[in-house]
């Protein structure tokens, strides 16, 4: 099983989410960014580390949101997300090719990546 951190990022009321490059893996599905936990670091390390990598951000990473476990068939993942609030980004684009500051509300009419839905279901749910 892999385990994979993201981040519910917050900005006001609105929520970052970010669109998946064509070419790779879970090409064209919109998620929480993140990425995969390595050894010797913590959750929280890996978030920043992960969205400073993948998109310039910085961010202040909060408390436990959620986790989810999904079977891709070819590969498992745990998915643990933090809720984080926004801090500062230069938006370089590396795995993806698309990103957005929607309303909660808003999360569900994505085409979420399978294992981030359980996710958006929770975030829309508390706050509605």
């Amino acid at each position: 099983m892999i385990s994979v951190i993201c981040g519910i990022i917050y900005k006001s009321d609105q929520v970052f989410v970010a669109r998946r490059k064509p070419r790779k893996s879970m090409g064209g599905f919109w998620e929480f960014p993140g990425g995969k936990l390595e050894d010797g670091e913590s959750e929280e390390e890996c978030l920043q580390r992960e969205l400073f990598e993948e998109l310039g951000m910085q961010v202040e990473v909060g408390s436990f949101f959620n986790e989810n476990i999904h079977d891709y068939g070819l590969f498992r993942i745990k998915l643990t997300a933090y809720k984080c609030e926004f801090v500062e980004a230069t938006m370089k684009l590396v795995d993806h090719d698309q990103y957005k500051w929607v309303l909660p509300e808003e999360l569900l009419s994505f085409e979420l990546a399978p294992a981030d839905i359980p996710i958006a279901e929770r975030v829309v749910e508390i706050t509605t």
